[in-house]
């Protein structure tokens, strides 16, 4: 094991699970959006549409560069081996636990009490293993890709580690852009190349998030590497630049008019991959400024928070399933219904992680780390 001392960045940890967190004000809004989801109210909402797509243009692009600057940062503290091992089990154990105690269960729900997986009796064994796929994983993807993230650094890192560069210099925002833009183009050219010649691909669930999502979120994982390896690239982010936050909001805008305006069969996702990208890369100075100088401080109730974001992450979509079909009708008020979801998910998962903190086994499952004597 290495040793590597180095001073506790709290905003990078109230950054990381309030990012985890907003999955679930994501997913009650989804109710309530005019996107198609497993439930819906009688009416959509406009601005809980805006609030939805704005959560859904940035949140996960600046997880995964958080995902990589902590990742890199362990790297130095392990060696290699013991470094794959470790972070597999947090990540993998929770998610191998999470399929059959939470996903497995939802996949019931949605055929029995919902209309979005019909006709199942008649699917062919394709289908049924690639529908098994889609809702196993459903919200889970993001562990799949940090696992595969992971099994990656063991290289990249390691490439990372031994380059030589000026760690007193960064590139500037123009550059970052254009690299940003580059790669996404050439994201959405192969996404183009598989639509034409092999579109079955684009709807098999497994290539899905084991390639396209872990090929999307690449860069930013990459990214979060090169930040903890380059305090001045460090220093660029922390640092608020207005052009950022102006940038951010134009493409917000054109994320919100592709997803209005576009088609599936058009260019739809490969203009998606590029406002969202961009967007992405924007949004880390915008968020990692705002909780330098706002969430940079020990706090008992962030600690507990930080601990806890994995496990309601993984318990919120079945309890927000449950009360979009049973509760969300007899709620004719959007706003209202809004609330009185977040208040029913948080608080039930919030009981929920007390009581499997409680449960040796649970924790195990759900954490990944056995308990400390």
């Amino acid at each position: 094991m290495r040793t590597k001392s180095h001073q506790r960045e709290y905003f990078f940890d109230s950054i990381r699970a309030w990012l985890m967190l907003l999955g679930i004000p994501f997913h009650v809004s989804l109710i309530y959006s005019s996107h198609q989801w497993s439930v819906n109210s009688a009416e959509p909402s406009l601005w809980l549409t805006v609030f939805n797509d704005f959560i859904h243009a940035f949140r996960m692009q600046v997880f995964f560069v958080i995902s990589g600057y902590f990742s890199f940062m362990l790297w130095l503290r392990y060696a290699p081996r013991e470094w794959w091992k470790v972070r597999v089990e947090r990540v993998g154990i929770p998610m191998l636990s999470a399929i059959p105690l939470i996903t497995l269960p939802q996949f019931f729900i949605l055929k029995e009490w919902t209309g979005k997986i019909t006709g199942w009796p008649h699917f062919t064994a394709y289908e049924k293993y690639n529908t098994l796929v889609w809702e196993l994983t459903s919200h889970l993807w993001f562990l799949l890709v940090l696992v595969i993230f992971t099994s990656l650094g063991l290289v990249l890192f390691r490439h990372l580690r031994a380059a030589e560069q000026n760690l007193t210099t960064a590139p500037g925002w123009l550059i970052l852009t254009l690299a940003v833009l580059f790669y996404s183009l050439c994201w959405g050219a192969f996404r183009r190349l598989i639509f034409t010649f092999q579109p079955a691909l684009l709807t098999d669930g497994l290539f899905n998030f084991a390639v396209m999502q872990t090929l999307f979120y690449l860069p930013f994982f990459w990214l979060g590497a090169l930040v903890w390896r380059n305090p001045a690239l460090k220093a660029r982010f922390v640092r608020f630049n207005p052009w950022a936050l102006i940038g951010s909001v134009l493409a917000f805008f054109a994320y919100m008019a592709n997803q209005r305006y576009s088609s599936g069969e058009g260019w739809m996702y490969e203009i998606d991959a590029v406002v969202s990208m961009l967007m992405g890369l924007w949004m880390v100075n915008v968020v990692f400024s705002f909780g330098h100088r706002f969430l940079n401080a020990h706090s008992a109730r962030i600690t507990w928070l930080v601990n806890a974001s994995l496990f309601i992450y993984l318990v919120h979509h079945p309890l927000t399933l449950l009360y979009g079909i049973f509760i969300t009708p007899h709620i004719h008020n959007n706003a209202l219904g809004f609330i009185a979801g977040l208040l029913f998910v948080f608080g039930i998962a919030f009981v929920l992680y007390e009581i499997h903190l409680r449960i040796p086994l649970l924790r195990f499952l759900f954490s990944g780390r056995k308990a400390r004597p």
